[in-house]
């Protein structure tokens, strides 16, 4: 199986970690966080792992090289962005694209997702793209006020709002990617195309443990959750060894 990996942000809300690290290369535990990733992806059974970088990458592929982050039997291809082209446009530019799904993920994400069981649904459910959705709750602090024109019908005094978010991981089926055009393209206006021209877009919800860092508060709350239970996001193999 092959995924790719999108790690050529340049992390302005993460400053000022960023100003000096990749967003990917931020530690979460005692290892960075694309480390811990590759490893996880490796244990799910992929053996290819495209990274887009662009934003201090140089730094990105100097760790990787070095260290004994990426297992012997994993391939890492590197794919430079000497432009942003977007959450999806990067993925136009991968080589050697075949019929196969291809996962698809942000390069700062902390979670226990079962990468496998995410690629066998996709399969199953036959859809041009597949998003790993979370459930998350925002609590108001205002009250709501419900009606219309001049008349009040309704109260609600600081709701918790329910959403249904993407996890930042995907699975493209080749006509996803086809979808993509040769510029800057976002994920969102990817998803509008497809289900404009009548693709199928499914989701999946996971329930457990996830979280990105994509700002100081949010690597705290993560780092938090990694140091109280490593075993939960570390693969089998090294959680045992």
């Amino acid at each position: 199986m092959r995924a790719a990996i999108l790690a050529g942000g340049a992390g302005t809300r993460l400053a000022p970690y960023t100003t000096v690290l990749p967003k990917p290369l931020v530690p979460v535990g005692e290892r960075p966080i694309l480390e811990l990733i590759i490893r996880q992806l490796a244990a799910a059974g992929f053996n290819r792992v495209d990274l887009c970088v662009a934003h201090l990458g140089e730094l990105i592929r100097s760790y990787l090289a070095e260290s004994a982050a990426v297992p012997k039997d994993v391939e890492l291809v590197y794919h430079w962005e000497s432009e942003p082209l977007g959450t999806a446009g990067a993925i136009r530019e991968l080589d050697r694209i075949d019929d196969e799904p291809l996962l698809v993920m942000n390069g700062d994400i902390l979670t226990n997702l079962d990468y496998a069981e995410l690629m066998r649904f996709h399969r199953e459910h036959g859809g041009a793209l597949s998003i790993a959705t979370h459930q998350r709750d925002v609590k108001l602090q205002l009250g709501i006020v419900e009606g219309a024109d001049t008349e009040v019908n309704g109260y609600v005094e600081k709701p918790t709002l329910h959403y249904e978010v993407s996890m930042g991981i995907y699975v493209y089926s080749r006509e996803a990617i086809d979808a993509v055009p040769p510029r800057r393209f976002d994920f969102p206006d990817l998803v509008l195309a497809l289900l404009a021209d009548g693709k199928r877009v499914c989701k999946y919800e996971f329930r457990d443990r996830w979280y990105d860092i994509g700002t100081p508060g949010d690597l705290e709350l993560a780092v938090d959750a990694y140091m109280t239970d490593p075993e939960t996001f570390e693969p089998a193999e090294a959680a045992g060894a």
